[in-house]
């Protein structure tokens, strides 16, 4: 077994002496988040904000891509669409975008003549929608497109067609939200339960920080938000409480053991006690994500960043946000574990 300790046995880093500087670090890196909000705004995918998801194979022969499609679609006034090509050579694509201010530019663009729908095909939508009594705006932008993509690219079928409106995406985005504060309220519970309540709010911290850093980096780069990374966070939380949970029942068994030394020696002892393991599961996590990430594709590569950050991000909040904030909050409490400082730690170190 000592072959997968990375870390040598009796290895003391000073992880807890410098709690304040990485807590001040992300710190930093969210409120430059929070502060980016107004100025970047917050891409919302077409789960949240609504829109329509089109799933359309090209017949055997044609031969076409993901850029070709974005150009036909930008061409008939779709905004930022986005093309997902399923497998290597099947002539199939998932085509979003997210929900029209006036699905009318669509058949103005078709007018004008740069949407590519050939006057024939302008009849036969024309009589299609009489037949139907009434205009449907979002199946006609459906039509015009289909029609817009055959005549550039070649025949296709639609499979399916999916409508997410504004009041539903709202509904989602709001539940994605209950769904990490009651995850978050239930480990609250769990680790109180399972340890003792003085642990609980470090793991719920080191949590929140763990989603609001992953966050945060979402919207500094501009990345989407949709329902694949809430579950990315959602799975993060879990990997997240998990690390957490190893050090402290480590931190518990060494206050058991050691009970002369002060809170910040057991910390720090119990952190480079499980640092190998902490270490070797995340760089096995991430190199799963890394295989995600380079073979998933376009479906599965939003879940792999935001999994990846947070596993980067999970890791070191379990040693920097996690136990130091035990550490605060018994020194605030001012309990016997708590009295003695880091600094009288460190001397008591020196003069042994």
């Amino acid at each position: 077994m000592r072959f997968f300790e990375i870390v040598p046995p009796g290895t003391q880093v000073d992880f807890i002496g410098r709690w304040r500087l990485w807590t001040l670090i992300s710190a930093a890196v969210i409120g430059v988040s929070l502060a980016a909000i107004p100025v970047r705004g917050i891409r919302l995918g077409i789960d949240f904000a609504g829109g329509t998801e089109m799933l359309l194979r090209f017949a055997d022969g044609v031969a076409t891509d993901e850029g070709a499609l974005r150009s036909v679609l930008s061409s008939c006034a779709i905004p930022e669409p986005s093309v997902i090509r399923y497998g290597e050579t099947a002539a199939e694509f998932l085509v979003r975008f997210g929900a029209l201010d006036d699905p009318g530019e669509v058949a103005a663009a078709v007018e004008r003549g740069e949407c590519p729908v050939s006057a024939e095909d302008r009849a036969s939508l024309a009589a299609v929608l009489a037949a139907q009594g009434e205009t449907d705006a979002k199946g006609a932008v459906v039509d015009q497109l289909t029609y817009a993509l055959e005549n550039a690219i070649g025949e296709l079928s639609v499979e399916r067609v999916d409508f997410v409106g504004p009041k539903v995406g709202g509904d989602l985005r709001r539940d994605g939200i209950y769904a990490i504060a009651i995850a978050c309220g239930l480990i609250l519970v769990y680790v109180g339960f399972r340890f003792s309540p003085r642990y609980a709010p470090g793991a719920v911290v080191a949590l929140v920080h763990d989603v609001a850093i992953t966050a945060g980096v979402f919207v500094l780069f501009g990345f989407e938000f949709d329902l694949r990374v809430l579950a990315a966070l959602l799975a993060v939380l879990g990997y997240s409480l998990n690390d957490t949970i190893v050090i402290y029942d480590r931190i518990r068994e060494n206050m058991a053991l050691h009970t002369k030394y002060d809170l910040a020696e057991v910390l720090n002892r119990s952190v480079n006690e499980t640092l190998s393991r902490t270490l070797l599961t995340g760089t096995t996590t991430l190199a799963a994500l890394l295989g995600l990430l380079v073979l998933g594709g376009e479906v599965l590569r939003p879940f792999a960043i935001a999994m990846a950050i947070g596993i980067l991000v999970g890791t070191y909040s379990s040693i920097y946000i996690a136990a130091p904030t035990l550490l605060w909050l018994e020194q605030r409490r001012g309990g016997a574990a708590g009295a003695p400082s880091a600094e009288r730690g460190r001397e008591r170190r020196a003069r042994s």
